[in-house]
């Protein structure tokens, strides 16, 4: 039924060819399980993406498409439309995009990126993702902005300055800053543990064999 239309989608995601659909109000881990168990119920051939979209490896009818609707309902979840769902995954592409494949953040507005890339000046689409997600579009921002944050912590030889311009803050203790108010660690934590993990693979490398350097640490 929706797999024509949502697989025009063209955002660069690997798997972004699969139909997806969005829940909201699936906001936590029972939320999750929920849905869960109602796909296997209804043996749709579907998984949950890491950003809790519904993709389907196959065409679903309408029938078992207003079936899926129904059970969810029970539950309190609502399945968006195909319009929305396309709207709220454009939004999350845009951000991952933006934020983990750009050399330098931009140094723009979100919101008027956003707004430009879901060709919508409806307010309400900002609800709907909250109501998706279970936290702000800024929250979400955010936390994608210290997961690249610890990327960079970990892959590459980067200070704190540096990233803090990649990332566009404002300088590097406000990247301190809302790095230990997002992760409860300080970069330092990080730091360490990829001396930890070297020296695991350093050890690994020279005897790969051995149990002790497999679990020396």
């Amino acid at each position: 039924m929706f797999g024509s239309t949502l697989n025009s989608n063209n955002t660069k995601d690997s798997e972004s060819n699969r139909p997806k659909l969005y829940v909201k109000y699936m906001v936590c881990l029972r939320d999750k399980l929920a849905l869960k168990s109602v796909l296997t119920e209804q043996d749709l051939t579907c998984s949950i993406s890491v950003h809790g979209a519904i993709e389907c490896l196959e065409e679903i009818s309408e029938e078992r498409f207003q079936n899926l609707k129904t059970s969810l309902a029970k539950s309190g979840l609502i399945l968006l439309d195909e319009k929305d769902s396309m709207l709220i995954d454009r939004i999350i592409q845009t951000i991952v995009e933006v934020i983990h494949y750009s050399d330098t953040l931009p140094k723009l507005n979100f919101r008027d990126l956003i707004s430009k890339q879901t060709v919508s000046g409806n307010e309400s689409i900002l609800k709907i993702f909250s109501d998706v997600k279970g936290m702000s579009v800024l929250q979400f921002i955010i936390l994608q902005k210290i997961e690249r944050a610890k990327e960079l912590m970990l892959y590459e030889d980067k200070t704190l300055e540096e990233i803090a311009e990649i990332l566009n803050y404002k300088n590097k203790d406000y990247l301190v800053a809302q790095f230990k108010k997002t992760t409860g660690l300080t970069p330092h934590y990080f730091e360490r543990l990829k001396k930890e993990r070297l020296e695991i693979s350093e050890d690994y490398i020279k005897s790969p064999n051995s149990d002790a350097a497999r679990t020396s640490h």
